[in-house]
């Protein structure tokens, strides 16, 4: 007699198996969560950096990121902090023994560029206000730090006291003006290299080896 395999009960169709997800080797969840965030940002841009998208990213559950920080917006500013903060200390470690002045002043621009040219999309994710919680205290914080950073070009740093309404502190008006004026420059300078905006302009016969060169120069010509 043949064997005869029995038939698939009628019913519930078959499962497809489904890939076991893979923990996120880590030892805070929160912090794994904006690692994957980054990674998903460089991989595929701002468009697409979902929640879905960095819980799949940390192979956690979909809801983790929405339990730790609310929301999209919540998440995206927990991570542009991130990169305030990165951001001061690029400006800090290219001025690191470098004395108060108009050299000091070029270090420090030198780092802010650092910083972009090596985070081009969280450079630009910083930025964006209408995305971001804008008053969440981290990125409150982290803001005062990198305004602390820029605003270290001064020989006598304004005051930029925890708790400030403001991000820049008590400034003179002249100061104002000053801090607005190489703030423009060097966040113009910034935009306009990780846009790839100066890329004709560098490559101008005789000119500039690379678009970097070119912006790195305009800075010593300050």
């Amino acid at each position: 007699m043949q064997n005869v395999t029995p038939a698939r009960k009628r019913g519930r169709p078959a499962k497809a198996a489904e890939a076991a997800p893979h923990p996120y080797h880590h030892g805070s969840l929160p912090e794994a969560l904006l690692h994957a965030a980054e990674t998903v940002l460089r991989r595929d841009g701002l468009r697409g950096l979902t929640l879905r998208a960095i819980a799949r990213e940390a192979g956690v559950s979909h809801t983790a990121p929405q339990h730790h920080f609310g929301d999209t917006a919540g998440v995206l500013a927990e991570l542009a902090a991130s990169g305030h903060r990165r951001l001061a200390q690029s400006m800090k470690k290219r001025a690191a023994d470098v004395k108060p002045g108009v050299e000091r002043g070029r270090a420090i621009a030198h780092g802010y560029i650092d910083f972009a040219a090596a985070n081009p999309d969280l450079f630009r994710l910083m930025s964006r206000n209408e995305l971001l919680d804008t008053d969440r205290p981290s990125l409150v914080e982290a803001r005062r730090m990198s305004a602390a950073g820029l605003a270290d070009v001064f020989d006598s740093v304004p005051d930029i006291a925890p708790g400030s309404k403001s991000a820049f502190g008590t400034m003179t008006q002249e100061q104002t003006i000053a801090m607005a004026s190489a703030w423009a420059h060097v966040h113009g300078l910034a935009s306009l290299l990780i846009d790839n905006r100066l890329n004709a302009l560098a490559a101008a016969p005789g000119t500039f080896r690379t678009p970097r060169d070119l912006v790195d120069a305009v800075i010593d010509n300050m």
